[in-house]
């Protein structure tokens, strides 16, 4: 925030010796306004301390002021020290250049997103079933529908189909950033050979002891630090990466959109005629390497 207000590491004596005016905001329901909650009761007692609303609006800050909440939030992103080492043993791992894919397709995720899928394995259709629990797929019309609407997550088999439409050489280096569990790679690995995971990169006796956080913390610096970032889905992980890349100016990044491949095989492509229409669809955000990712990032102010 320099530059945009004043930050002291002491109260000055006569406002130390008081107690402050205290406001919880953190309870507070919706948008949030500090100008109209807060700034008052700061006028009026000059000295306040405050717990922040989870959410708040942002609509009517004037330009600068959404440039430089940006500008704060992201420079105060970091791993802990300990974290960031082990992240960049990962990252010094990997063969360069890379792309790091962000690949969703875990039994829990293709459970939670209630989408079938036909011709995958015996054991692949039990560990989703085991993960289901009372989220039943969509079948019928409402199944055609939800597809369409891009909200079930790509195989590897259709990643695969999706980044040759794209030109992207089999021979790329690949770092999967990826949770565990991952179904039906060996059609993926068959085409793409140089894939790489943390699993593999990283010490065993490390690797098992990790919380799922730790790791995809790991995920994380290595995608924001990529040559390039490629993303399946557009979770949080996606949008987090995707924010912190274009703030740091890395535009190679690039989200499938899983809502044209469906409504395109809906409709009888494949093949060669697949691919010259995926690559319709992504040729513009391919050639620029933003992709759709961040229509409302407040980075996108000049500062």
């Amino acid at each position: 925030m320099s530059g945009y207000i004043e930050v002291v590491k002491e109260l000055p004596k006569d406002i130390a010796s008081k107690e402050p005016f205290k406001v919880d905001c953190s309870k507070r329901k919706g948008q949030f306004d500090y100008i109209e909650s807060v700034l008052p009761l700061l006028l009026e007692h000059h000295y306040i301390s405050f717990t922040p609303a989870m959410s708040q609006r942002r609509d009517r800050y004037p330009e600068y002021a959404r440039a430089t909440l940006c500008q704060a939030c992201y420079s105060a992103i970091h791993l802990t020290s300990s974290l960031e080492k082990k992240a960049v043993e990962l990252f010094d791992a990997i063969p360069k250049p890379f792309l790091s894919l962000h690949l969703r397709f875990e039994p829990d995720m293709v459970a939670y997103s209630q989408c079938e899928y036909p011709n995958l394995s015996p054991s692949s259709i039990a560990a989703i079933e085991a993960a289901r629990a009372d989220r039943k797929p969509w079948t019928g019309e409402l199944a055609q529908t939800w597809r369409k609407r891009g909200k079930c997550p790509l195989t590897p088999n259709e990643t695969v189909l999706m980044l040759q439409s794209l030109n992207i050489p089999t021979s790329t280096n690949i770092y999967l950033a990826a949770g565990d569990g991952l179904m039906e790679m060996e059609g993926f690995t068959s085409v793409y050979t140089n894939v790489f995971t943390k699993s593999v990169l990283l010490n065993q006796e490390d690797f098992t002891r990790m919380h799922g956080n730790t790791k995809a913390a790991l995920d994380y610096h290595v995608s924001i630090n990529s040559d390039a970032y490629v993303a399946t889905y557009f979770g949080n992980m996606d949008k987090i990466v995707a924010a912190m890349r274009t703030y740091k100016q890395m535009h190679n990044t690039l989200f499938l959109s899983r809502k044209a491949f469906a409504e395109l095989t809906s409709q009888g492509l494949e093949g060669a005629e697949l691919k010259k229409a995926l690559w319709e669809v992504h040729k513009s955000d391919f050639a620029i390497g933003r992709g759709f990712a961040l229509p409302d990032c407040f980075c996108e102010f000049e500062l």
